[in-house]
C-alpha cells in the first residue's frame, strides 16, 4: 500500500471555518454573483500577470477535519484527525485547483472574481492572471504548460512558456463549445473537458457571446492530432472528470442528476460501456462537481456536506466533511498526500493518507 509521511503541522482554527458557514448555500452564491462587479472585457485583451503579492501564509489553528465513516476501513485513507487549514479566503467562486510541481506552487480559479490565483508555501498568494474570461477547470498538459477551460471565453487555452494565451480548442463541427467545464490531459498529451451550459446563463460568469450553438452538453476531447472529439453525448449537464491511475476508466459525473459515470477508455482514446458508477447522496450544501483518483483507484466527488470518498467498485467509504459548499479539489505538494479543496468562499488544505494521481 502506498503511504504518505505522517501529517505536517496542517490545522484551521475553529473561527475561521465557522464564519463560512452562514454562505455555503448556493442560493448566497448566485446573490454574491449578482452584485459582484465584474470585468467588462471578457476577452483576453488587457491580461496582467503576477499582481498583488501578498506575504500572507496557510492559517494555522487547533481544529480538525470532521469525518464521516461509512466503512470500517476508511481511516487507511484519512487517519483519525485529519487536519484542515485555510489556504486562502475572500473568494466569490472559488474553482479549478492544480498543483504545479515544477514550481511548487498551487493555482486555483475565482470565476466570478475573473481571476486565476497562484499560492507558494511560504510566501503567500498572488495573482497569476487577471482578467481570466472567467476561467474555470485547470490542468498542465506534458510540457507543463497550463491548460484551461475558459468556460465565459468558451475554449480551450493554454499559457505558453513565454506567458503568451494560445486557443487550442474552441468549436465542435464548426459550432462554438457551450462553456468548458473542467479538464484533464491523458498521457498521449490527449486533452478531455467536459462542457455544460452554466457559462452561459450563471450570474457574474458569463462573457459577451451568450448564444448557444449546440444541442448537447458533452464530454470532448482534443486528439495529439489536434482534432475534436465527441466522447460522451448522453450527459444531463457534464462537469467533474477524471481518470483511473492506469487510464483504463474515465469518470464523469452529473451535476443535475447527482451520479458518477464510468466508461471503459480504448486505446484510441474513445470511451464504451458507459454505467452508473456510484449516486451521491446527503442534504447538506454541495454538488457533483470537483472529481480525482488516488493511487489506489478510490474516487474522490465533492458532494453534499464535503467530499465523497469511494473504492474502485464505487462503495462510499466516507465523507471529508468540508466548510461550505466544496466545488472541487486537488492532489498536491511533493508527495502528493495534500488534497486541496475549494469552496464558494475559501480555499482549504488537508492530509490524506494515500497519494493522489499525480498531474503532468
Amino acid at each position: 500500500m502506498l503511504q504518505c509521511r505522517s501529517a505536517q503541522s496542517l490545522t484551521l482554527a475553529r473561527n475561521a471555518a465557522r464564519r463560512i458557514f452562514c454562505a455555503r448555500s448556493r442560493a448566497k452564491a448566485k446573490c454574491f454573483a449578482r452584485n459582484r462587479r465584474t470585468e467588462e472585457n471578457s476577452d483576453f485583451t488587457g491580461m496582467t500577470f503576477g499582481l498583488g503579492l501578498s506575504t500572507s501564509d496557510v492559517r494555522k489553528g487547533a481544529s480538525d477535519m470532521d469525518i464521516d465513516l461509512a466503512t470500517s476501513g476508511f481511516d487507511r485513507i484519512a487517519g483519525a484527525d485529519p487536519p484542515l487549514d485555510t489556504v486562502a479566503h475572500g473568494l466569490t467562486f472559488g474553482e479549478g485547483p492544480v498543483w504545479d510541481r515544477r514550481n511548487k506552487r498551487f493555482l486555483w480559479v475565482d470565476i466570478i472574481g475573473d481571476t486565476i490565483w497562484q499560492w507558494t508555501p511560504g510566501v503567500g498568494k498572488a495573482v497569476l492572471i487577471h482578467p481570466s474570461s472567467h476561467a474555470n477547470g485547470m490542468t498542465f498538459d506534458r510540457e507543463g504548460r497550463l491548460t484551461v477551460a475558459g468556460w465565459s471565453a468558451r475554449t480551450i487555452w493554454r499559457l505558453e512558456k513565454d506567458g503568451s494565451i494560445v486557443t487550442i480548442a474552441s468549436r465542435y463541427r464548426g459550432k462554438k463549445f457551450n462553456s468548458p467545464n473542467d479538464i484533464i490531459v491523458r498521457s498521449d498529451g490527449s486533452v478531455y473537458w467536459t462542457d455544460s451550459a452554466g457559462g452561459l446563463v450563471i450570474p457574474g460568469m458569463v462573457g459577451e457571446d451568450l448564444q448557444r450553438q449546440l444541442d448537447i452538453q458533452a464530454v470532448y476531447r482534443l486528439t495529439p492530432r489536434g482534432e475534436v472529439a465527441l466522447v460522451v453525448e448522453d450527459t444531463v449537464y457534464p462537469n467533474g472528470l477524471c481518470f483511473s491511475p492506469d487510464e483504463s476508466v474515465l469518470y464523469v459525473n452529473d451535476t443535475r442528476l447527482g451520479i458518477i459515470r464510468a466508461f471503459d477508455v480504448d486505446a484510441d482514446g474513445g470511451v464504451r460501456n458507459g454505467r452508473v458508477f456510484h449516486t451521491l447522496t446527503g442534504s447538506e450544501p454541495g454538488v457533483a462537481d470537483g472529481m480525482k483518483c488516488d493511487r489506489e483507484g478510490n474516487v474522490y466527488c465533492t458532494g453534499p456536506g464535503g467530499i465523497h470518498v469511494m473504492d474502485r467498485n464505487g462503495r462510499l467509504l466516507g465523507r471529508l466533511r468540508i466548510p461550505g459548499h466544496a466545488t472541487n479539489l486537488a492532489w498536491g505538494d511533493d508527495d502528493w498526500c495534500s488534497l486541496y479543496v475549494t469552496t464558494y468562499h475559501f480555499v482549504f488544505r488537508t492530509r490524506l493518507k494515500i497519494p493522489g494521481v499525480p498531474v503532468w
